[in-house]
């Protein structure tokens, strides 16, 4: 796929608790040899199985490139922290591309197989530029040394070494550069064999090199796009002359509108179905088709109340509907060859594959395993690679030929692969605008149980059958975990995910609260030890249902979460911003009402649970200075709490680190409910903050989002 970056707090969160920015600067490479068992902590006979399914090496779904489709890119956690891999298929030769203290996620690798890009930023701050390194290996260089550091927004590129960049700052808003026909890294100017049919830049994005075509130096950046609201790069043509541009110049955040221009910028063709920001309707990009001379653009669009493709001509004003009659929300990418369609198909927290074919319009099953499909390819051979896991069973790289893709290695003590945990039981639950869905995991034993609510971030995000370490920690410690996908989540309609506007927190606490009445009634859920938690967006309805819904919560766990809102939309990133003007109709000084009604820092003086935080001091998307003015309220009023604070953004790429944080909420549950959830005599009163030595350890809550290759997805924690 190409490179994009999201405008939620969260990103492709949940399972992991990862977010997509690294940190530091990049250490010294060890020159060759793949994912290496190199987890860090005690012999593996001795970890508890909770820490087992976080240590396990597990392995992304590679991205391959179009003119070498033997060469691939994924990401692995082999080393106790994600990074980026190199892997040549033909050899079986694996290579770690980067290493850094806190991680790398952030890659892309060109369509030519001879350069792979990464993100580097500073401590996760997301706030960076792109480097390049040959795929065989060599030292690191800036990708475009014209550009200046920027928070992401997109990346995509051909065959012929063309780069298309797009940035994001808060001085400038959103801004797309080019670099025409730069050779990759490693380019000896001899010529590259490109070869033919795979995926299109779609898989990845060719860098501007260390020379341009006529063997000089690299082509200057030209700027072709600039807008103070969020926009960003979606794909580029296969023959390089046309860019697809996906933008809210009608300020709408939650609803992009299409613009396809030529290199110099120029404006081809434009498909608005906000109709200028009066309607509600988002497009997405999908990719253009991995044909030369084709102009065809495979587009996600929200006309039936729901997600699905259609193929638009920018050259011709051609649309053309697809009949895909399945429920629920329908992505596609494009077949190598352009004569069919991969669609994911995502329906009641689970998800599934089958072949679209262009001429015919037969769909067909893709077989795959029931649980949740986290991404797929269609390889040249037509075969299909995908990620899969299920919240019993931890993610596997599997092919339709019925083969493992890709095995990480076993980590010392024999541990090769995490131990298996519940399957989660559906609930559908009557809400105040209709049926919740809820995924419950149980422990072993008879209820009622001390429960954890643990609310995914995004907001607009889902939580899944797919494995993911976190809850089953609690599991394992005799806690049942309660997910609901309440308003505003995806994967349940348009209708659905847009009713999260102007009563922003509340709505979903609403769902939260619906789902909560009947865990209690049902006998699954004790009511005296209910426990709410969640990262990012999930930590901020912690904060603010802690607050909101004082009588019901026993104990609050909140991660990287906003705390108070007004003080983080000035502090929070540009696209950020702009989402959150969507949501609330305005900024604080605009609509200061919603702002205060929506914030839980109004509600802090009513919080009553010991309330846990964790944050990041470098995090873009939930700074840290809101979360300090939140803190600040609760030692005046001599609140029980405790905050960790550690030296990464939105979460943490490294293993050991998420595990102690999950080590610290636990204990810190335990301490106000008894350990197993048993209730204590008199619970213990702490206030103050975690030393990030402190043996009492911790977590992240289990949700933030991720970046290029679903590091949420590989990691399943």
């Amino acid at each position: 796929m190409t490179e994009s970056s999201e405008a939620v707090r969260g990103g492709a969160d949940q399972a992991d608790g990862s977010t997509g920015g690294g940190s530091a600067e990049r250490g010294e490479r060890k020159g060759s040899g793949g994912p290496a068992a190199g987890a860090a902590g005690a012999v593996g006979a001795e970890w508890p199985d909770w820490e087992k399914r976080f240590r396990a090496a597990r392995v992304g779904l590679p991205d391959w490139a179009e003119g070498a489709p033997e060469r691939s890119l994924f990401v692995s956690n082999a080393t106790g922290t994600y990074e980026l891999y190199a892997w040549d298929r033909a050899t079986g030769e694996q290579r770690q591309v980067t290493d850094r203290p806190n991680g790398t996620t952030d890659g892309v690798l060109s369509p030519d197989g001879q350069s792979i890009w990464w993100f580097s930023d500073t401590d996760g701050d997301e706030f960076g530029i792109w480097q390049r390194q040959p795929f065989a290996g060599g030292p690191d260089e800036p990708a475009v040394p014209g550009l200046a550091a920027s928070y992401p927004a997109g990346l995509a590129l051909g065959l012929d070494g063309t780069a298309v960049i797009g940035r994001s700052t808060d001085e400038d808003g959103s801004v797309i550069h080019v670099v025409r026909g730069a050779r990759a890294a490693g380019d000896t100017g001899a010529g590259v064999d490109t070869g033919t049919g795979a995926m299109a830049a779609r898989s990845g994005a060719a860098g501007a090199a260390d020379s341009g075509p006529d063997g000089g130096q690299d082509p200057a950046p030209v700027e072709i796009y600039r807008h103070r609201q969020s926009a960003g790069v979606g794909d580029l043509s296969h023959d390089s002359t046309l860019i697809a541009i996906e933008h809210t110049e009608h300020g709408d955040a939650m609803h992009s509108a299409i613009r396809v221009v030529r290199l110099d910028g120029t404006t081809v063709a434009e498909l608005d179905d906000t109709k200028g920001g009066a309607e509600e309707l988002g497009l997405a990009v999908l990719g253009f088709a991995p044909v030369s001379g084709d102009a065809r653009l495979l587009v996600g669009h929200q006309r039936s109340g729901r997600w699905e493709p259609m193929i638009w001509n920018p050259l011709t004003a051609e649309e053309r509907a697809l009949t895909i009659d399945l429920p629920g929300d329908v992505g596609a990418e494009w077949y190598p060859d352009g004569t069919a369609l991969l669609v994911d198909h995502s329906y009641q927290a689970r998800s599934e594959l089958w072949r679209y074919d262009l001429a015919s319009g037969e769909l067909s099953r893709v077989e795959t395993p029931k649980g949740t499909i986290s991404g797929a390819t269609a390889r040249p051979d037509g075969s299909v690679e995908f990620l899969w896991s299920s919240a019993q069973h931890p993610p596997q790289v599997r092919s339709t030929t019925g083969r493992v893709v890709l095995e990480p290695p076993p980590l010392p003590g024999g541990l090769s692969s995490a131990p298996d945990s519940v399957p989660v039981e559906d609930a559908w639950v009557e809400g105040p605008a209709g049926p919740v869905h809820a995924l419950v995991q149980r422990p072993a034993g008879e209820g009622p149980f001390p429960t954890v609510f643990d609310i995914h971030g995004g907001p607009t995000w889902h939580d899944s059958d797919a494995f993911a370490a976190g809850p089953a920690a609690w599991v394992d410690h005799g806690y049942a975990v309660v997910r609901v996908n309440y308003r505003g989540s995806t994967g349940y309609g348009r209708a659905w995910t847009d009713a999260l506007k102007h009563r922003v927190g509340l709505i979903e606490l609403e769902d939260i609260d619906a789902v909560r009445a009947w865990a209690v009634s049902s006998g699954l859920a004790d009511p005296e030890r209910l426990v709410l938690s969640g990262g990012s967006w999930g930590g901020y309805l912690t904060l603010l249902g802690l607050g909101t819904q004082p009588d019901v919560w026993a104990v609050g766990l909140a991660a990287v979460p906003v705390a108070d809102y007004v003080t983080a939309y000035h502090d929070e990133m540009e696209a950020l911003k702009a989402m959150d003007r969507t949501l609330l109709g305005g900024t604080p000084e605009e609509v200061p009402e919603r702002f205060a009604a929506s914030s839980p820092l109004t509600y802090v003086d009513q919080v009553r649970a010991p309330v846990y935080i964790s944050a990041g001091v470098n995090d873009p998307r939930c700074p840290i200075r809101q979360v300090e003015n939140y803190v600040t309220r609760l030692e005046q009023r001599g609140a029980v709490h405790e905050v960790y604070r550690y030296d990464a953004g939105h979460g943490s790429l490294v293993v050991e680190e998420r595990i102690k944080q999950v080590r610290m909420e636990i204990a810190f549950a335990e301490r106000h409910l008894g350990r197993g959830g048993q209730p204590t005599s008199q619970p213990t009163r702490t206030t103050g903050t975690a030393s990030p030595a402190s043996p009492s350890d911790g977590s992240t809550g289990g949700s933030t989002g991720g970046a290029a290759s679903d590091p949420a997805a590989v990691a399943g924690s």
